[in-house]
């Protein structure tokens, strides 16, 4: 079993790209499926999740293959719509494909999806919208039977701004006649992503970015070549490890109108942050002081995907800083790990209060989830001795090398 270890205490300095963002190319790959064609994808990160989402273009009878730093997928040759349960464990966000799947072929058979057990995330908004839109679904322990011979677009409104129900709903109207205006849809820079590369595909959808998106369905789609946007919740681990550690950290291809949260945070901390066109920088002493209650929200609000490297980063602050998780009732999983290393924090509930101590201490822990893995690496680099982080699966399941970005960077971190 491979383990990451870090030797931690050293300030990071330098220059890193920024990767491509999962949950940007997750749904772009289920989109492959609405075209007939050829799909090239640029910047698209080397992940399980990826591989995972390549699995089952593959098993659906899609060729899915890297073509250099490019990944290129042919849905011409797709001939199934059923996802096995083995495939449909390796991740959460594998219910997108039931949308696709639907708006090409009209039949669809999937499980329920895996992921990091983060408390209930139920799909009934997906397959509500689903039905909505003139799909049948039938569930059947712990399989959904779907049909969906001719399906009419309609209003369809959102309890909640869910990222997931949003891109389901999107790539089931590509495949119906007439007008989706779908409502309280969720706006995180994903879904404009998302939207880039259907309209790139020829497909008429507009609004993403707002609570309110239009999609014009029945369109002809054309191959398509799509830059996949730069992840940030990556930036804003690479952020918060150098506020935690120390030093000044450029990051490049990055929005900092994605981050402002993140960095609104961090500068409340106490780190110098600037930045221009496509780059962030930040400056930090290391020693951070507590800020006012951080709260997750729905973008543009703070994003829960962040909670926890903001977390990590301020465990050695000067005061206490209050956390309120309002996305997932199970995103306080990271804290027994990180309390083996030192840290101060009680939890209650959706609350969790972090009391800054002077210093961590090296230990064996193990990764939980992806984000709390990535906390993991946030205190491993500022804690006093070795920290061996095991589970790292959870990790690359988002960080494409965070080993080889961490060391880039100064930091004494390596693989065993």
């Amino acid at each position: 079993m491979k383990h990451i270890v870090i030797q931690g205490g050293r300030r990071l300095e330098g220059t890193l790209t920024v990767q491509g963002a999962k949950n940007s190319v997750l749904p772009i790959l289920a989109a492959t499926i609405l075209h007939p064609g050829r799909t090239v994808l640029r910047g698209c990160p080397h992940l399980s999740d990826v591989e995972a989402s390549i699995s089952i273009l593959r098993h659906l009878g899609c060729k899915a293959d890297w073509e250099g730093e490019e990944l290129a997928v042919d849905a011409s040759t797709l001939d199934r719509w059923d996802v096995p349960d083995h495939l449909m464990r390796e991740m959460r966000s594998s219910v997108v494909f039931l949308g696709a799947i639907l708006a090409r072929m009209g039949w669809a058979e999937m499980s329920h999806p895996g992921g990091c057990e983060l408390g209930p995330r139920p799909i009934d908004m997906h397959l509500s919208a689903l039905r909505q839109l003139g799909a049948q679904l039938r569930e059947e322990s712990g399989c959904l039977r779907c049909t969906a011979r001719h399906m009419t677009g309609r209003e369809i409104v959102l309890s909640m701004p869910s990222v997931g129900a949003t891109e389901n709903a999107m790539l089931a109207a590509c495949g119906a006649e007439g007008e989706t205006v779908l409502v309280n849809a969720a706006r995180e820079p994903e879904i404009a992503d998302l939207q880039d590369f259907l309209c790139g595909m020829g497909c008429k959808v507009r609004g993403a970015g707002s609570s309110t998106i239009c999609i014009q369905g029945g369109q002809p789609t054309h191959d398509v070549t799509h830059a996949i946007m730069p992840d940030r919740i990556v930036a804003a681990t690479y952020l918060a490890a150098a506020a935690a550690a120390g030093g000044e950290v450029e990051l490049r291809r990055v929005s900092h109108g994605h981050l402002s949260t993140v960095t609104a945070a961090l500068h409340a901390a106490g780190c110098q942050i600037s930045g221009g066109e496509g780059q962030v920088v930040l400056r930090s002493e290391g020693r951070l002081r507590s800020i006012g209650t951080v709260r997750t929200a729905p973008y543009p609000g703070f994003p829960t995907d962040a909670q926890a490297v903001l977390m990590a980063a301020l465990l050695r602050a000067q005061g206490a800083t209050v956390f309120v998780e309002n996305i997932f009732e199970n995103r306080y999983r990271h804290v027994d790990e990180l309390c083996r290393m030192g840290a101060d924090i009680s939890v209650a509930g959706r609350v969790a209060v972090v009391t800054g101590v002077p210093a961590l201490c090296g230990a064996q822990v193990r990764c939980t989830d992806l984000r709390g893995g990535a906390a993991l690496l946030v205190a491993g680099l500022m804690a006093q001795g070795e920290t061996r982080i095991g589970d790292i699966f959870h990790i690359q399941r988002g960080y494409e090398d965070p080993v080889r970005d961490l060391r880039a960077l100064g930091a004494e971190i390596w693989m065993e």
